[in-house]
C-alpha cells in the first residue's frame, strides 16, 4: 500500500483493544459471511483468545484502526505442509486492494517464513468479490463443499480454493 493509506504488519498481542472495535464496527457487515459469534468474541477479551490461538494474522492498519486481517489457521506441517487463509476488509475500505494485498502477504509469508507448500481458501458461492481477490493471488478453485460452515444461520456450500507455493520437499 501507498505511505498515504492502510499499511500492512503481523499482528501483536497487544492489537486486541484495535481488533475488538473493529469486529463490533463491522459486525452487522460481516454477518452475511461470518458463522454465529458469541458476545465474548466482540470484547478485549476476547480478541485477546483470538490473538492466542495459534493462528498467524496481519492486519491492515490506517493510523490506529485495524482495517483487514489475513489469518493462516490449521497450519499443518510434515507431508501436507498447508494451512486454511481466511480474510475481511472493513466496510469502510473495502474495493481498494486491501483483501488483494493480505492475501498477497500471508502468502509470501506462508512460503518464505513458514516454508508452507499449499495455502486453501473457501468461499461462499456467491461472494464473487473474494473469489476475485483470491483469483488475483494466484488461488484456483478446486471443488465445491456442500453445506461447509454454518454461516449466518444456515450450513452454506461453499467454493474451495488452493494455492501451491512450491514443490521443494517439506523441510526437515
Amino acid at each position: 500500500m501507498t505511505a498515504e493509506g492502510p499499511r500492512i504488519r503481523p499482528a501483536a498481542p497487544d492489537d486486541a483493544p484495535a481488533l475488538a472495535r473493529a469486529v463490533v464496527r463491522n459486525r452487522e457487515y460481516m454477518k452475511p459471511w461470518e458463522p454465529y459469534r458469541a458476545e465474548r468474541y466482540y470484547t478485549v477479551e476476547g480478541q485477546v483468545e483470538r490473538l492466542a490461538d495459534g493462528g498467524v494474522r496481519w492486519f491492515a492498519v490506517d493510523g490506529d484502526e485495524i482495517v483487514g486481517v489475513a489469518t493462516l489457521s490449521g497450519i499443518v506441517r510434515g507431508p501436507l505442509c498447508g494451512a486454511s487463509l481466511g480474510y475481511w476488509i472493513d466496510r469502510d475500505h473495502a474495493g481498494r486492494g486491501l483483501a488483494t494485498a493480505l492475501v498477497a502477504e500471508a502468502c509470501r509469508a506462508a512460503r518464505e517464513e513458514l516454508g508452507l507448500h499449499r495455502v486453501e481458501a473457501g468461499t461462499l458461492l456467491d461472494n464473487h468479490a473474494s473469489q476475485r481477490v483470491l483469483a488475483k493471488g494466484g488461488f484456483v478453485r478446486i471443488g465445491t463443499a456442500p453445506r461447509l460452515l454454518h454461516i449466518d444461520g444456515e450450513w452454506r456450500d461453499h467454493h474451495l480454493f488452493q494455492r501451491l507455493l512450491h514443490d521443494d520437499p517439506p523441510p526437515a
